[in-house]
């Protein structure tokens, strides 16, 4: 079984600059982690693979320093991985990000199950997942608790408002994962070091002639950031007295009340 799992490098910390020409994030330089939702969905595919056999190939659209998150991939078990980058795909949006990522993976190959995170927690779409789907013609099955593998049918445990949904489907199909999904298994020392000694292969726009680059980049996105900026942060006080605890009480019950909240 071929299993490919999309993760995304994002910024770890609250200190985010914006391109005030692009209005994109500046990524180079920030302190970064894998997307936590991909770590789930790479968990997801381990035991997968752990139970079925197969091989997991990780892939990452990003710049250079994206290898990083690639090389923690590996370290907790996965048996490839591959960086999408180029200046061409600069700007993407999660239309053009989906496009170029799904290109990328038929370059890889034959696949089974495709897996990623809900939703990347920098921009929280939850659009580029499914959208790889789309431009495969892949079955997309959303917040995926389980996956089980019986023939040629995959059974996932979907998380949905009213409960739990089981869905029988085909294979190929692209599953999405969240928090509830699984607890990611720690790097090992011995992961580590294998890490360091696999190589990360790279594609590039040479590596995808086919590729319509009127989909790519900045320009290839359909949507526009326009503006991007930190609200005001406004907040009312009110001081409650009264003689005693329950006349504050009273005196609170009465405000709560008139405003309607009660």
């Amino acid at each position: 079984m071929n299993i490919v799992v999309c993760i995304k490098q994002v910024p770890d910390t609250t200190e985010i600059r914006i391109d005030p020409v692009k209005n994109t994030l500046i990524r180079t330089g920030v302190p970064s982690i894998m997307n936590p939702f991909d770590k789930n969905a790479l968990e997801t595919g381990l035991q997968l693979k752990n139970q079925y056999g197969g091989k997991v190939t990780v892939i990452s659209m990003g710049p250079p320093q994206a290898k990083e998150v690639l090389r923690e991939a590996l370290a907790m078990g996965a048996d490839e991985a591959y960086l999408v980058t180029d200046r061409a795909f600069g700007g993407s949006d999660t239309y053009a990000t989906s496009y170029i990522l799904s290109e990328a993976i038929k370059k890889l190959g034959s696949y089974d199950i495709i897996l990623g995170g809900k939703q990347a927690i920098d921009g929280d779409t939850g659009q580029t997942a499914p959208s790889i789907a789309e431009h495969l013609g892949a079955t997309r099955l959303t917040y995926v608790l389980s996956l089980k593998v019986e023939g040629d049918k995959v059974i996932a445990r979907r998380q949905v408002e009213e409960g739990i949904e089981v869905v029988e489907t085909q294979f190929p199909v692209l599953c999405t994962a969240t928090k509830e999904s699984n607890k990611p298994r720690y790097a090992t020392v011995k992961g580590v070091m294998r890490s360091f000694r696999t190589e990360i292969g790279q594609i590039t726009l040479a590596d995808l002639p086919n590729a319509d680059t009127a989909k790519m980049g900045l320009k290839g996105s359909p949507t526009r950031v326009k503006a991007t900026f930190t609200p005001k942060r406004t907040a009312n006080c009110v001081s409650i007295g009264g003689a005693s605890p329950k006349e504050t009480a009273d005196r609170l019950i009465d405000m709560l009340t008139e405003a309607k909240i009660l």
